[in-house]
């Protein structure tokens, strides 16, 4: 099982109350990434590399990229990123999945090098 940096443990038990109940619903992950002067955001090749292996890792858990997008400045706050995600996963335990999923490992080594900062917000599903 791969490692995930900063974990907010309280938040991964709430995920773990909800998997396999009732309640475990579709949730959406807002992923807020700054990249790393290597990954070379974004037509660098270890960002490329991080992108290809975080869409096969979601497709063994079931997840799906919604949307990806550059950010180029912010109006309040002071958090500096590059790029937002919103991932949507068919359930928590999906989410919990990722940590071991075949690709887990690959994922966890090429994210350690590309990523300098993520900060990752469960949000309600999407709904259209």
């Amino acid at each position: 099982m791969a490692d995930l940096p900063s974990v907010n443990v309280q938040e991964i038990d709430e995920f773990k109350k909800l998997a396999g109940t009732d309640s475990d619903t579709s949730v959406v992950m807002l992923n807020l990434n700054k990249y790393s002067t290597k990954a070379n955001y974004p037509e660098g090749e270890l960002y490329k590399e991080y992108m290809n292996i975080l869409s096969q890792l979601l497709v063994e858990v079931g997840g799906k990229i919604l949307w990806q997008t550059g950010v180029h400045g912010q109006v309040v706050g002071n958090q500096h990123i590059h790029e937002a995600l919103g991932i949507w996963y068919p359930s928590h335990q999906a989410f919990l999945n990722l940590m071991s999923a075949p690709s887990s490992q690959e994922n966890m080594r090429l994210r350690s090098e590309a990523v300098e900062h993520a900060d990752l917000h469960r949000c309600d599903d999407y709904t259209q």
